[in-house]
């Protein structure tokens, strides 16, 4: 009586695995999902504008096609905007054209190095040798801009009141107020850090040059970016050339995508 009791207990977890088994197996046997790549472009925004001043050429290139990413950057350190940058990477199916703005440029010849970035485009943005840090080029030929100071915890950020005439005195009014108030500041730790990798050696690479540019020196533009070997457009614009001059920023950044992707 005891072993048929245990056989009619046992039954139905035997039948249950089986059963279980013969799941998997089917579910085994469908095709797995096809991942389909696709034609992707990740942004990293430079420091005293948010990523949201984005959205403009964001749209137009996602019209045409593009998978356009964002990072959330934080500019608390290279080592960490160089993570989030690779964590977006990671997201992204297929090659990808990886942009920098300001300091974002110092970011992306870092985060740029594996096999699935297929060209940077710097936009008013830094392009670090290896051992130069961002306050070095910064101050190599002094900008107009006077509105960035730390405050009392080492962070830089630019006075609100003097963001528009430094940053995007060809913005409304409007507008460059909400950014200077909604701007990203960076830290004296990111502004000292000197780049470790200079990815810009081995990578296809295009560029803007801001020609009205009062935070980076147009001409120390030009300098790096003729050191870099970039494909270079100059645009009539303030450091907010991709807020003011939208078109012609996603113009050169598809062109970037165009040729490598």
């Amino acid at each position: 009586m005891m072993r048929a009791k245990i056989s009619r207990l046992a039954g139905p977890a035997i039948l249950s695995g089986a059963a279980l088994a013969v799941m998997a197996a089917a579910t085994g046997a469908q095709a797995a999902p096809v991942l389909t790549a696709k034609k992707n472009i990740v942004i990293v925004p430079g420091a005293f504008i948010d990523g949201s001043t984005w959205h403009v050429v964001h749209d137009i290139l996602y019209n045409k096609g593009y998978n356009v990413t964002v990072v959330p950057a934080t500019h608390v350190s290279l080592d960490d905007d160089v993570a989030l940058t690779r964590r977006a990477l990671f997201q992204q199916v297929g090659k990808t054209v990886l942009v920098g703005n300001g300091i974002g440029g110092a970011v992306i010849s870092h985060a740029g190095d594996g096999g699935k970035v297929a060209a940077l485009v710097y936009v008013a943005a830094l392009v670090p040798e290896v051992g130069e840090n961002p306050l070095q080029l910064m101050r190599a030929l002094p900008a107009a801009a006077s509105s960035i100071k730390p405050d009392w915890a080492g962070t830089y950020w630019a006075d609100r009141a003097r963001w528009r005439e430094d940053f995007g005195a060809d913005l409304s009014p409007n507008r460059a107020n909400f950014l200077g108030a909604s701007q990203t500041p960076v830290t004296q730790l990111f502004m000292g850090t000197a780049a470790h990798a200079a990815v810009w050696h081995h990578k296809p690479n295009y560029a803007v040059v801001a020609t009205a540019d009062r935070v980076l020196n147009p001409d120390t533009q030009r300098m790096m970016y003729s050191r870099a070997h970039a494909k270079v457009t100059e645009i009539a614009g303030s450091h907010a050339v991709h807020v003011s001059r939208p078109e012609e920023v996603a113009r050169v950044i598809e062109q970037a995508a165009i040729d490598n992707l």
